[in-house]
């Protein structure tokens, strides 16, 4: 993905500042998050080539008078003034809270372009079902960015599918631990949770 196709996605003009970035990736990602498109696969598609675009636009967009502070989040920018103000020696404060707050280290270039074809090639595999392979190339790619949560979500997300396959081929036990695996390996995803319990309740039926 170059930076004309990252600049376009998020609807921006080429040159465009890094608050008009974050504020264009805000309002989409609230679209189409995973948590409000529980069933489509389209738009959590798009949410993953924006989270994209967003990572890679964060490094080259120009500074505005609002991005003074630098701060790599989005989400966290209100929590720094308050804190910084509130604490008696803000600037230590101050200094040491960006590193805390990037949780994520940022991806090099060639783990972006490792993880997007890796997200295609994924794809292609479930829709396939070609399970066996979509969960091996899953967890490779975690292994190599093991600190992304989207990789976790796909990871998560081949268990689950096989998981399902595996309830409609009456293999209970086996689909047990492959939608267990899943849970455990994207704990937090609401949506997955849904789908899961959904999967549980279709075996229950089958007992």
């Amino acid at each position: 993905m170059n930076l004309a196709d990252c600049y376009h996605l998020l609807g921006l003009t080429d040159g465009a500042s890094m608050a008009e970035v974050k504020a264009s990736y805000r309002r989409l990602a609230r679209r189409y998050h995973p948590d409000v498109n529980t069933k489509d696969h389209l738009a959590q598609e798009k949410f993953i080539q924006l989270t994209e675009a967003y990572q890679l636009l964060l490094r080259v967009a120009k500074p505005s008078g609002s991005d003074r502070t630098a701060d790599p989040s989005p989400t966290e920018t209100p929590t720094h003034k308050p804190q910084a103000v509130a604490e008696p020696p803000p600037p230590p404060q101050a200094k040491s809270k960006p590193p805390v707050v990037q949780i994520e280290p940022p991806l090099s270039e060639v783990e972006k372009q490792l993880k997007w074809e890796s997200y295609e090639h994924l794809q292609q595999l479930l829709k396939e079902r070609r399970f066996a392979r979509a969960i091996a190339l899953a967890e490779g790619l975690a292994q190599r960015i093991p600190q992304d949560p989207e990789v976790r979500q796909w990871q998560a997300i081949a268990y689950q599918c096989w998981g399902r396959h595996l309830v409609k081929e009456r293999q209970l036990e086996k689909a047990r631990i492959y939608l267990k695996k899943a849970l455990k390996t994207d704990p937090h995803n609401r949506a997955l949770w849904a789908e899961i319990e959904t999967d549980f309740r279709r075996m229950e039926q089958i007992v």
